[in-house]
């Protein structure tokens, strides 16, 4: 379920649980806020398959999930809305 721009996601429960397999929605790029890359580098390319290992929250508002991902060893925060959970077969 979509968070409407006037409710907090904190109010909710998080969408995902540690160990959950997860899927990037998007092309994930450097903000910054990753010091061993360039702002702008590619963390993530829509697709890539990750493990949430750990669930914060920005600004008091939202979660940001910490999710690894296998193929490049990176840690790298997400929110909700780039994620979508994967079976595990």
């Amino acid at each position: 379920m979509p968070v409407q721009p006037d409710e907090l996601a904190l109010d909710l429960p998080p969408r995902f649980e540690i160990g959950d397999r997860v899927r990037v929605r998007k092309l994930i790029r450097n903000d910054g806020t990753f010091p061993t890359q360039e702002i702008g580098a590619t963390l993530a390319k829509k697709g890539e398959i990750g493990y949430v290992i750990s669930i914060g929250t920005f600004l008091q508002n939202s979660y940001i999930y910490a999710v690894h991902f296998l193929s490049t060893g990176y840690i790298v925060g997400c929110r909700g809305q780039e994620l979508e959970q994967v079976e595990i077969q």
